[in-house]
């Protein structure tokens, strides 16, 4: 599965973020104390729903022979009135899709990977390190 990296420089709270390949910088707004340098973790959470959603329709898309055409989902996200996380997707392709390939699609996006892991929720483990960092 996935094995990701956080390294703190200690100062303020944008930290680097790393698969060991690829890195980015997650921070809190000026408004929250931070600097404003790259994603909230709250943007993040979203932002892997998003490009699983992304991903996994295109090439659902280009296994069926369909033309999405340029692809975008917008992803919102807020709490019921019992405190649970509601995330909401607007999809949107310019490609010439039918009302029974939209239908396949959010069928297929109900699905994803990253959906069925974010609806079955996570066992979260933590432990303190024995040696270095």
């Amino acid at each position: 599965m996935a094995h990701v990296s956080i390294q703190s420089s200690g100062t303020n709270y944008a930290h680097q973020v790393s698969n060991g390949k690829h890195s980015l910088v997650a921070d809190e707004p000026a408004s929250l104390g931070g600097q404003d340098a790259g994603m909230a973790p709250f943007d993040l959470y979203p932002a892997s729903l998003a490009a699983c959603t992304a991903i996994t329709l295109r090439m659902y898309a280009e296994k069926k022979g369909w033309d999405l055409g340029e692809f975008s989902a917008q992803l919102s996200s807020s709490r019921d009135e019992a405190g649970k996380l509601q995330v909401h997707r607007v999809l949107a392709a310019t490609g010439p899709l039918s009302d029974e390939q939209w239908d396949r699609l959010l069928d297929v996006v109900s699905r994803t990977p990253v959906t069925l892991v974010m609806r079955e929720g996570a066992t979260i483990t933590s432990e303190r390190a024995t040696e270095g960092r």
